[in-house]
C-alpha cells in the first residue's frame, strides 16, 4: 500500500478538458481549441504543477517543512499555490513586476507568498534568483518548470493524447505559444506521433520574436516569450514560427468573449489568431488545433479590459 496521502478532491479536476469546435462564420473557418482555462485554478499550468509535486513526493523530495519555490509570470504560481494549499505545502513565488496584479492576488488568496523582481533579463532574472535562494535554504524545492522534462512529458502523455482522442480525425496543424516550452514540445511530440504529416507551429509575439532571430521588445501577451528561450523548447518538433502582434491578440481575446462567450486571456487570443491563419491557408476543411490557456479574471488591470464598456 502506498504511503502517500490520498489526492485532495480538487486535484482530480485537473486535465481531461474539452476540445471546443469554434466556427468563425465571417471567415468560414473552424478551429479546434483545447479548453485549458477550465482547469481548477484557471490555466493549463495546473497539469505541470500537479505532475511535478506528485513526482517529488514519490521520490521523497518534499517534506512537511518544504517550501516550493518557483519563478513564474503568474499562471504557474497560481497552480503551485493551489496544489500547495490542497496538499499542505508552503509555496513561495518569484514574479516579475510586470505581471498583472490579479495574479498576485490569486496566489495570495491560495496562501502563497509573492516576491516581485525587476525582470531585466526576462525569466532568466527570476530563475537565477530562485537558484540563489535554494542554495541558502535546504527546505526549498525548485520545480524548475523551464527545464524540468516532466513539464513536456506530462503534455506528451496526457494533453496530446486527449486531443487525439477528442478530435477523432487527423489534425493538419497544431499551434501554440511558448513560455516554458512544455506545452508546445509535449503536445507537438504526441501529435506528431499520431499524425506524422502534422505541421507544428510556434506562436510568438511579433514584438518579441526570439525564435525568428529578432531582439525582444515590449509586448502585451502575458505568459509567452519572456525574453528567454527555454531549454525545453530545444527538442520541440517545430516546423515554423507564426508571429502575432499584441494588438491582434488583444482584439481576438475580446472577440472570443463577445462572440463565443469564452472569458480567456490574451495568449489564448494570440493562439487563435495564429490558428485562423493556418486554417485560412489550408481551407475550410482544415483541422487546426490550438490551446485556450487561461481565464480572463487575471487580466482585469491590463490592456485586455481597457476597451471594455
Amino acid at each position: 500500500m502506498s504511503s502517500l496521502p490520498a489526492r485532495p478532491p480538487v486535484l482530480d479536476l485537473i486535465g481531461r478538458t474539452p476540445l471546443l469546435r469554434l466556427q468563425f462564420r465571417p471567415e468560414n473557418l473552424t478551429v479546434f481549441a483545447k479548453a485549458e482555462f477550465l482547469n481548477p485554478s484557471g490555466s493549463i499550468k495546473d497539469r505541470l504543477a500537479l505532475t511535478i509535486v506528485e513526482d517529488a513526493e514519490r521520490r521523497g523530495l518534499l517534506r512537511p517543512d518544504s517550501i516550493i519555490l518557483e519563478c513564474t509570470s503568474g499562471n504557474t504560481g497560481i497552480a503551485f499555490a493551489m496544489v500547495g494549499a490542497a496538499k499542505g505545502y508552503r509555496v513561495r513565488i518569484l514574479m516579475s513586476e510586470s505581471a498583472s496584479v490579479e495574479r498576485r492576488h490569486l496566489i495570495r488568496q491560495l496562501g502563497g507568498e509573492v516576491e516581485l523582481f525587476a525582470a531585466r533579463q526576462g525569466y532568466g532574472t527570476g530563475i537565477e534568483l530562485s537558484r540563489e535562494l535554494a542554495a541558502r535554504d535546504p527546505r526549498i524545492f525548485l520545480p524548475r518548470q523551464f527545464e524540468n522534462p516532466l513539464n513536456a512529458l506530462d503534455h506528451e502523455l496526457h494533453t496530446g493524447p486527449e486531443i487525439v482522442a477528442q478530435l477523432g480525425a487527423p489534425a493538419h496543424a497544431f499551434v501554440a505559444g511558448y513560455g516554458t516550452g512544455g506545452t508546445l514540445t509535449g503536445c507537438g511530440r504526441a501529435l506528431r506521433a499520431a499524425y506524422p504529416e502534422i505541421e507544428v507551429v510556434a506562436m510568438e509575439p511579433a514584438e518579441a520574436a526570439l525564435l525568428s532571430g529578432e531582439s525582444p521588445c515590449c509586448h502585451f501577451i502575458e505568459g509567452v516569450a519572456g525574453g528567454y528561450v527555454p531549454p525545453l523548447l530545444r527538442d520541440a518538433p517545430i516546423d515554423r514560427v507564426e508571429k502575432v502582434a499584441s494588438a491582434d491578440a488583444l482584439a481576438m481575446a475580446r472577440r472570443l468573449s463577445r462572440e463565443f462567450g469564452l472569458l480567456v486571456g490574451t495568449s489564448s487570443g494570440a493562439n487563435i489568431v495564429a490558428a485562423l491563419r493556418l486554417a485560412a491557408a489550408r481551407g475550410p476543411e482544415a483541422r487546426v488545433v490550438t490551446i485556450l490557456c487561461d481565464r480572463a479574471e487575471r487580466y482585469y488591470s491590463t490592456r485586455l479590459f481597457a476597451a471594455a464598456e
